[in-house]
């Protein structure tokens, strides 16, 4: 259990561990399978793949026979999708290849769905790769994103946050912005997007049946931390702090930091209490006093290419 690929350089390593497999509830997804009507699709792209997780994810509710590619501008994330889909069961529904979402190296009218999952907050012009994949969508088709507002969850409370003062909550609220300013302002991505997608859906002008759902799913930890989802968080929790990791790696929060108009004394202020903040989190998992409710928003937003 845990994360093998933390550390690496390919994008979003750290958040290819277990905890990963936690993030849907089972039923949610059956659910979302009848609102999109998935018993029709045939043919499914993944988007910004990783080591396959959304599409693993999708297969459980999606036909039999529908067969799903991946695709990921890292060969690294292909090859290990790859290897991951052959303990799946009929691994030859899958296959992966290299790519990117600006330029998807597919025909017009391809897919019956195209869908990502936490990859638009990366790209420096969502509206630019949503019209790649409505292109890539045979017409009648659908697209489908699970896109977060991560800023959301610096206002969330634990067990040990909850005790801090509204003054220091408050400014690792506004160290968080000004990283994501950062982040965007380097043509990296907008970390909290799925707000601003559905308006993008609808300013494509090729998109018709436009729905916003919310994952239902709350990441919830308590003490005896005895589930395996639990388990998969309290291992996640316990790297990051010995690897001095926050929301990125030190090296990388500084530079969004900055590049959102921080500087360099206040930067380490703020690393300091976010650090600290994380280091009494790990003592109290040890100490098994630790609870959370951390219930994430993540918006699922589609539509229908039009005919």
């Amino acid at each position: 259990m845990g994360n093998e690929f933390a550390g690496q350089e390919a994008h979003s390593a750290e958040y290819f561990g277990d905890t990963r497999d936690h993030w849907w509830n089972a039923d949610f997804l059956r659910l979302m399978a009848q609102r999109w009507r998935l018993d029709a699709v045939r043919d499914v792209l993944d988007v910004g793949c990783g080591v396959g997780h959304w599409g693993a994810v999708l297969a459980n509710v999606l036909p039999a026979e529908a067969r799903i590619t991946g695709i990921d501008r890292e060969a690294t994330w292909d090859e290990k999708a790859t290897e991951r889909a052959k303990r799946r069961p009929n691994p030859e529904r899958f296959s992966y290849r290299v790519g990117e979402v600006q330029k998807l190296p597919f025909p017009d009218d391809t897919f019956d769905l195209t869908t990502c999952q936490t990859v638009l907050i990366h790209v420096p012009d969502p509206a630019a790769a949503l019209a790649e994949m409505i292109r890539v969508t045979k017409p009648g088709g659908l697209v489908a994103v699970a896109e977060p507002n991560n800023v959301a969850s610096n206002l969330h409370v634990d067990s040990v946050s909850s005790k801090a003062s509204i003054a220091e909550l408050v400014e690792l609220a506004r160290f968080h912005l000004t990283c994501e300013r950062g982040k965007a302002n380097l043509g990296l991505g907008n970390n909290s997007v799925g707000d601003l997608l559905p308006g993008i859906f609808a300013q494509s002008g090729r998109l018709e049946g436009i729905d916003v759902y919310l994952n239902d799913k709350v990441a919830t930890l308590l003490p005896p931390y005895a589930s395996e989802a639990e388990r998969a968080l309290v291992e996640e929790a316990r790297v990051h702090e010995a690897r001095d990791f926050w929301w990125w790696s030190q090296e990388e929060t500084r530079r969004y930091y900055h590049a959102g108009g921080g500087d360099e004394p206040s930067f380490a202020i703020h690393w300091r209490r976010a650090m600290a903040l994380r280091t009494a989190v790990a003592q109290a998992l040890v100490a098994g006093t630790y609870t959370n409710t951390d219930g994430s928003v993540c918006y699922l937003v589609s539509g229908r290419k039009k005919r």
